[in-house]
């Protein structure tokens, strides 16, 4: 399964691409605005000209400094796949979307002409927005979603929402923005999928990996996350208090979980699981008389669903994990991700 590469729990990538694109961008606007010229997305300047650099100082830096904000602040919120994956499968990810992305620019807008009779402004929207998102491919189809909120009836608020929302509003940021936007899906999608073999030809070879790893990761790494809870901008006080509710419940059976994942491996069997994380509503109903804590009788052991292990296993969690997880969330298959993403 995958496994974090050396600091990837500290994002180094991740903390690069959100520091150094805005602060050119900041330098361009302010202070040398008289060379944002050289960083246009040109199209046309391509196909006509052969101008090929333009393919790549046109898709770094963003001259709209809105862009950057939004762009920025993703970045930021998809931080989770470097830890995740590691810092050499991140970046290759991020290689091959701006590859493919580029190319996918290209068939849209001949597309376009060809089909529709429409054509595009020769300037597409500058800077490092493809693969972006394409982090909304797996955004969307690997990170769990937990609701937070629930608001009239049907509709709720999860913890994908505000990135959802930010997407969004990166999407219709500009007139032709759309074009860099789905050019940007469809990359993550060839690449997410491994269609095509794309993943092992566009990738970071292992001696760039290393090179980067000893020169970006002492100047860009942060701090390990303790917590990864995040409150929507301009949330109510009531979703606050109880996201956080729920981020203390959380932290409670995250440390049971590993305090009993310790105990497992030193003993070499199996443990009441059941025991360890009685349900919600036992643990609320528990009296404490005389100083002293009367527990509940344990519950028979859990019947795991194999679909859900299966699900977990594909994730790249062991059998053993998996069912251990289950068992300990009763069997909510986004809690048990939760689990074991945060151990």
């Amino acid at each position: 399964g995958f496994r974090h590469v050396g600091q990837a729990d500290k994002a180094p990538l991740s903390k690069s691409l959100l520091l150094v694109p805005s602060a050119l961008s900041l330098l361009l606007a302010l202070l040398l605005p008289h060379c944002q010229k050289l960083f246009v997305y040109d199209l046309h300047a391509v196909k006509n000209d052969f101008q090929i650099w333009r393919l790549i100082c046109g898709r770094i830096i963003c001259l709209d400094l809105k862009d950057t904000f939004c762009s920025s602040l993703l970045i930021y919120n998809f931080r989770i796949f470097e830890r995740r994956y590691g810092s050499r499968k991140f970046a290759s990810f991020l290689l091959g979307s701006w590859v493919l992305s580029a190319l996918f620019d290209f068939l849209l807008i001949e597309a376009m002409q060809y089909f529709f009779g429409i054509t595009a402004a020769s300037n597409l929207p500058s800077g490092f927005l493809a693969p972006v998102f394409a982090l909304f491919v797996p955004f969307y189809c690997s990170i769990p979603r937990v609701q937070v909120a629930q608001i009239l009836g049907p509709l709720s608020i999860t913890n994908k929402t505000l990135i959802y929302i930010l997407g969004l509003q990166l999407f219709t940021s500009g007139s032709y923005i759309w074009i860099v936007a789905i050019s940007g899906l469809m990359s993550g999608l060839c690449y997410d999928s491994k269609m095509f073999q794309v993943h092992q030809v566009l990738c970071i070879p292992s001696w760039m990996a290393k090179f980067f790893s000893w020169t970006l990761e002492p100047i860009f790494s942060s701090s390990e996350p303790t917590s990864e809870a995040r409150i929507g901008m301009g949330a109510t006080l009531d979703i606050q208090r109880q996201q956080r509710m729920e981020l203390l419940d959380r932290q409670l059976m995250f440390s049971q979980f590993a305090q009993g994942r310790r105990q497992r491996q030193q003993q070499g069997g199996m443990i009441n699981w059941n025991r360890l994380f009685p349900p919600l509503r036992q643990r609320q109903n528990i009296n404490y008389q005389g100083g002293r804590q009367s527990e509940p009788a344990a519950p028979p052991p859990l019947e795991v669903s194999e679909e859900q292990v299966a699900r977990l296993m594909e994730m790249g969690f062991s059998r053993g994990d998996a069912l251990e997880a289950l068992r300990a969330s009763n069997n909510d298959l986004n809690v048990a991700t939760n689990f074991l993403l945060q151990h």
